[in-house]
């Protein structure tokens, strides 16, 4: 018996078995990519393009301007620039706590690893043409930021961080393609003013007049904070987006840019989620077909 048990392993090629095995492992994990690769937003167009770009952090945004630092410190309000961050608990460092897994497999942001406060910034969009909308903020602030808190307006939106990665964040929303001086605005009182009509120089309405347009320059200057305080120096946010740049880099459907009932995917997946809300809420067996 121990013979004929031999001659069966001589007969066999374990290499070949082992390299089959391989390769169909291989194929499965490729096929597990495929199936959950993110959509990010549906439909074609420039609108469509514009939003899967702003919600997929793996796209890098247009740079179109340079603030320094301090500035940003400064428009934010919250501390004077060069001062110390203010904490309201010790560096996580420091700190002795029970083992936790979640601690391990999640990393804290820089500003609560050194026990930052919490402090937030509100941009207001206007109602004509912006580069950017107050719904697809929050979306883009989970996509991209992390320790973030949003609440959502009509036209406006609030976000709160630990305080230097407040400031990181407000920087890379006000130097990219992101901020149009003219029809964005950072603003933490007296929001309101995005759906009313533009001044005599193009710009968002603001009962606080917190910037201005230079008209030898024609950039769009802040002369006071976002809480409305008189700034020590204006600072500059450049020049306002031209009416072409402001067809490029719209996010939202209109019927002189592109059509919103043209778009059927969106339709259809809007119709099933107040479909499922509606119906499902209402009476759950009923809703056989969503």
């Amino acid at each position: 018996m121990p013979e004929e048990i031999d001659e069966n392993i001589e007969d066999l090629n374990l290499s070949k078995l082992k390299r089959r095995k391989k390769k169909e492992v291989v194929k499965e994990e490729e096929m597990i990519t495929e199936a959950f690769e993110k959509q990010f937003y549906p439909g074609m167009g420039n609108v469509s393009d514009r939003r899967r770009k702003i919600l997929n952090p793996e796209k890098r945004l247009i740079k179109l301007r340079d603030l320094p630092d301090d500035a940003v410190v400064s428009l934010l309000g919250h501390r004077l620039p060069g001062s110390l961050y203010k904490s309201i608990h010790p560096p996580l460092d420091e700190l002795i706590e029970e083992y936790d897994p979640i601690k391990i497999l999640i990393k804290p942001t820089p500003g609560a690893r050194a026990g930052d406060r919490v402090r937030f910034v509100q941009f207001t969009d206007s109602f004509w043409r912006p580069p950017f909308a107050p719904w697809l903020r929050a979306r883009f602030y989970f996509m991209r930021f992390r320790g973030v808190d949003t609440v959502i307006y009509s036209g406006r939106e609030i976000m709160e961080l630990r305080e230097r990665d407040l400031e990181a964040a407000t920087k890379v929303l006000m130097e990219t393609e992101l901020f149009d001086p003219a029809r964005t605005a950072i603003r933490g009182i007296t929001v309101h003013g995005s759906s009313l009509r533009l001044d005599e120089d193009g710009l968002m309405f603001d009962a606080r007049r917190r910037y201005v347009l230079n008209k030898e320059t024609n950039e769009v200057v802040y002369v006071k904070d976002m809480h409305a305080q008189i700034l020590d120096k204006p600072i500059s946010v450049g020049r306002p987006f031209t009416e072409d740049e402001l067809r490029q880099y719209d996010v939202t459907y209109r019927w002189d840019c592109e059509m919103y009932k043209s778009r059927t995917e969106i339709l259809l997946t809007i119709n099933r989620i107040h479909k499922g809300r509606a119906l499902a809420g209402w009476n759950p067996e009923a809703a056989t077909d969503l």
